[in-house]
């Protein structure tokens, strides 16, 4: 394959916006259910450049959080990243992991990664990634061969989890404020000790419900209003077991119980 010289991924800080009918008009959209090695497919939009003569490195991002608009018609408002890379001319990527929205199987918050893979059932972030990548590079038009992994927050976790064990055509990967270890981290408990109210908005508002099939929505939720006191909120409601009940249905597997 041919190849093309890479943009220091640290370029990449925020969106690269460009209106609808621009991305449209200038790229192509497809849409793969990828399998993984243990059978169960994973929901990817690839979207490369039309007008742009010869083949492209791909930038991919692997989220949670929705790889929407779903269909083939269907394009984004803008493609994450710096514009340097649209102006380059950079596919794009954007793959819904495993359990959520339109791919199939059992989501799991920051998935262990494993030691040892024994046989084909045995799976993490980084061998969705590997999977994923040995898809595109063999299956997507015009590519070169090159693949870049990238995110913020969530995303960025699995941008750290896919460069371990990682394809030999993942050249590079831009992990910015990863998801982590929760237990001493930032997110959902600060150095051992649990931050109630992010905790239950987070998961209170559906983010990590299990759902019986693929969906483009994200799954069952409430939507928490804490009346403008969040102290008076949780005192109100109770314990915790009381709050997971009411506003999670103990639906998930990740708990503070």
């Amino acid at each position: 394959m041919k190849t093309r010289s890479w943009l220091p991924l640290a370029a990449i800080l925020v969106a690269a916006v460009a209106p609808a009918q621009s991305i449209k008009d200038t790229y192509t959209k497809y849409e793969y259910m990828i399998p993984m090695r243990d059978g169960v497919k994973l929901y990817t939009a690839v979207h490369m450049p039309k007008d742009n003569p010869g083949d492209h490195p791909i930038l991919m991002q692997r989220s949670p959080y929705s790889s929407r608009p779903y269909g083939p018609d269907q394009y984004r408002t803008r493609f994450g990243g710096s514009p340097k890379m649209v102006e380059a001319g950079f596919g794009f990527a954007y793959q819904d992991v495993r359990g959520k929205f339109m791919s199939e199987g059992e989501f799991r918050n920051v998935r262990p990664q494993m030691r040892e893979y024994r046989d084909k059932h045995d799976i993490d972030e980084s061998t969705d990634t590997y999977d994923t990548v040995d898809f595109l590079v063999n299956n997507v038009p015009n590519n070169n061969g090159n693949v870049g992994l990238w995110g913020i927050s969530y995303p960025g976790g699995y941008a750290a989890l896919g460069a371990i064990n990682s394809h030999p055509n993942l050249k590079a990967a831009s992990p910015q404020a990863p998801t982590a270890n929760w237990f001493v981290g930032d997110d959902f408990h600060h150095n051992g000790a649990f931050f109630l109210q992010d905790g239950v908005n987070f998961f209170g508002g559906g983010f990590g419900a299990p759902r019986p099939e693929p969906a483009p929505t994200s799954g069952p939720g409430v939507g928490l209003n804490f009346g403008g006191d969040a102290y008076q909120f949780f005192l109100k409601e109770g314990p915790l077991s009381a709050i997971t009940e009411k506003y999670m249905g103990n639906r998930h597997r990740f708990g503070w119980t």
